[in-house]
């Protein structure tokens, strides 16, 4: 039987992001010491400006050399951050991923392994499951580098398969591996794809329904799958974190009735999002600022069309990972963002 590991200390990349501030929280609260990578020290202070148990490094995930003295004394390393904004810029964005996504990871294990750090857990994604559409995948429904469409996917793939390819020849070392979906939930200052649809529908941006279907899951349960990894976690193994299958035609209307707005009702077909990505990018190339739809998220979106269900049996034994009901998860999310001022409230006497 494997024992259970005695965490006192812990390292978190990406600590800023939606997943990576409420995992730092989840530490907190159980007395665990954080170290926290941000890019900046005025976006962590934003974050963690009155946490105690928290130090702030400021650092990249593109020059792990800068930070890698701070790994000392750590006895777990959450690695969240990951560059995955190429689509809110439109075009290719390959090079940028591969340096942060593949080549940091690399870097950031052996800077972990030099510092004496022997577990690791790494964040996946659903991005590297493949499966027929309505059919329920597991963890071994592992999608193919060339069926990779997306850059985005391909570099998660790659990313795992560093993390794999270490664990080969560094038998000492423990590393598990957390496949999150869609997260949602509060705190995601960046925002998210997640946020921003939260902001669109609530401040009436939202120009009709997408198609799609997605994986939808609390950041904060996430973030507890993550711990439950470097405690009970099998070394190599993969566990999902994917969360609850919906449609967009599903999941805007519920926002809507939870924030008390109303929402479209009118369909956008897959031909018109094409051309508005188009526009979007070509507006991005322009200005440079960021768009909300672009052409690889409309490719992407009618490929994974009904490939959003998953199996969480192994999870939910191993881990003892359970998931808090949607609802939830979008009432506290809206709540985050009218109590700090994203977005305007709502009455009783307005809600529809």
């Amino acid at each position: 039987m494997q024992t259970q590991p005695t965490l006192t200390r812990a390292f978190v990349t990406g600590s800023t992001g939606l997943l990576g501030n409420n995992l730092v929280r989840a530490l907190v609260a159980r007395g665990i010491s954080v170290v926290v990578l941000v890019r900046t020290a005025a976006k962590g202070q934003a974050q963690f400006a009155a946490m105690q148990g928290v130090e702030l490094v400021e650092g990249d995930m593109a020059d792990v050399s800068r930070f890698a003295a701070s790994l000392a004394g750590c006895d777990v390393v959450f690695h969240t951050a990951a560059f995955f904004r190429d689509s809110f810029k439109g075009g290719s964005h390959w090079d940028e991923l591969q340096r942060i996504n593949v080549d940091g990871t690399r870097r950031l294990l052996e800077a972990s392994y030099q510092a004496g750090i022997r577990r690791f857990v790494q964040t996946s994604s659903i991005a590297v499951l493949n499966g027929a559409a309505g059919i329920a995948m597991d963890e071994t429904s592992l999608r193919r580098l060339e069926d990779a469409h997306d850059d985005y996917y391909r570099s998660k793939i790659l990313a795992d398969q560093v993390v794999t390819d270490f664990l080969d020849t560094h038998p000492d070392m423990q590393a598990s591996f957390v496949l999150p979906g869609w997260m949602w939930g509060p705190a995601d200052i960046g925002p998210t794809s997640s946020g921003q649809l939260v902001n669109d529908v609530v401040s009436g941006k939202l120009p009709g329904l997408p198609p799609g279907t997605f994986s939808i899951v609390d950041a904060r349960d996430v973030a507890q799958a993550h711990i439950a990894a470097a405690e009970h976690g099998r070394r190599g193994e993969r566990y999902l974190a994917a969360g609850r299958h919906m449609t967009m035609q599903t999941l805007v209307p519920l926002l809507g009735r939870i924030a008390g707005v109303k929402t479209p009702t009118r369909q956008l077909p897959y031909p018109l999002l094409y051309v508005m990505a188009t526009l979007q990018e070509l507006f991005a190339r322009f200005t440079g600022k960021p768009i909300l739809l672009s052409l690889a998220t409309v490719k992407l979106m009618r490929r994974e069309d009904g490939r959003s269900h998953f199996n969480h049996a192994k999870s939910a034994r191993e881990l003892a990972l359970a998931f808090r009901p949607i609802e939830q998860t979008i009432a506290d999310t809206v709540a985050w963002y009218r109590s700090n001022g994203w977005l305007p409230r709502v009455d009783a006497a307005t809600r529809v």
